[in-house]
């Protein structure tokens, strides 16, 4: 989704998991984190989300909380779109760049599945890639880790051309002829581009759509049946629109407006996909029960934006408990909420 800033959009991943785009070694096969002591009991965490949710006038969306699969307390506000209907724990929002997790993942399966290393380049992988100085350049790892100076502005153009956007090689034009921002691995920097480009490479090493094998691989597995990256002119009646409100030529940045317009007409492998409360508790699940090969372990933190967009997820949190937010508003809105939750469960790392 576009950029606010690396700590809002760039998959950040802050506990124990897929960090730089490595993952954390799992547990042996069959083992069970053990859950780490609450500073709080249930009834108490509940009373306080649910106070949480109300003091935050703002706040549109979900927060849920999560243990061994299920969702044990919702706190929902605000509505599907301007005059809908209030959200559940069925309702699918977007994500923003909280789906490059699930693009790493597909990435290190098939690196594992078809013999080949995370530090072999592009042009090995694809030798018809359209700009051959950068495939000979770029490694998958660089790619993973936001170091392939790989650069591109994948929101760039007006909605019109956003609208265009369809498939991932829809994409391509808008980073393809771009040089390197940097020499690879010689520093950060946060790369949309990068990631549209992983998923063509799955597409690549697949000869399948990147939505199909997301599908089978993650969504599938995990048991999120109310996931998918839908075109945002074919949402289903059960998937929130956001609003936002930042300035806008001729708006005044406190009128609230669909966000529609600022998003491409389907998201990519760099986010924007959409998945409910539910799916994603089961997801982190997925995870602690190690149904997903290659995949980190539970303790995830990672978080999405973009306007009228606002995705945490916290996994692992002590007394067992796994915190979903997700927001149809403008960032930080659902990060704010998550923060207070960690504290209240005396969360440190």
């Amino acid at each position: 989704m576009p950029s606010f800033s690396r700590s809002r959009t760039g998959c950040r991943l802050t506990r124990a998991v897929v960090l730089a785009g490595l993952v954390a070694p799992a547990l042996p096969a069959g083992a069970q984190p053990a859950a780490r002591p609450s500073a709080v009991a249930d009834s108490q965490l509940f009373r306080r989300v649910d106070s949480l949710v109300a003091a935050n006038p703002g706040f549109s969306g979900v927060v849920a909380i999560g243990r061994g699969g299920t969702v044990v307390h919702l706190a929902a506000a605000g509505a599907v779109a301007l005059g809908g209907a209030r959200p559940t724990a069925e309702t699918a929002f977007n994500l923003g760049s909280v789906n490059k997790l699930f693009t790493q993942i597909v990435v290190r399966q098939l690196a594992a599945e078809q013999g080949w290393s995370l530090d072999t380049t592009v042009a090995a992988l694809w030798p018809q890639y359209p700009n051959a100085a950068v495939a000979r350049a770029v490694t998958v790892r660089q790619l993973l880790t936001h170091r392939s100076g790989v650069q591109g502005n994948i929101f760039a153009g007006d909605s019109a051309a956003r609208a265009s956007l369809r498939t991932l090689r829809d994409f391509l034009p808008l980073f393809v002829n771009e040089p390197l921002q940097f020499t690879p691995g010689s520093r950060d920097a946060y790369s949309n581009a990068g990631y549209v480009l992983l998923g063509l490479l799955i597409e690549q090493r697949t000869q399948r759509s990147y939505f199909d094998v997301v599908a089978e691989r993650i969504y599938g597995p995990a048991g999120m049946t109310r996931s998918a990256h839908w075109r945002r002119d074919s949402l289903p009646a059960f998937a929130a629109r956001g609003t936002t409100q930042d300035a806008e030529p001729g708006v005044p940045p406190s009128a609230p407006r669909s966000n529609m317009a600022t998003l491409p007409a389907r998201g990519s492998s760099a986010g924007g996909g959409y998945a409910s409360a539910a799916d994603l508790v089961r997801f982190v699940q997925a995870l602690r029960e190690r149904r997903l090969p290659l995949a980190p372990p539970p303790g995830i933190g990672i978080a999405g934006g973009s306007p009228g967009v606002n995705a945490i997820i916290e996994g692992d949190l002590p007394g067992g408990r796994d915190v979903i937010v997700l927001a149809n508003v403008d960032p930080p809105a659902a990060e704010r909420v998550a923060q207070a939750i960690r504290r209240l469960l005396g969360a440190t790392d």
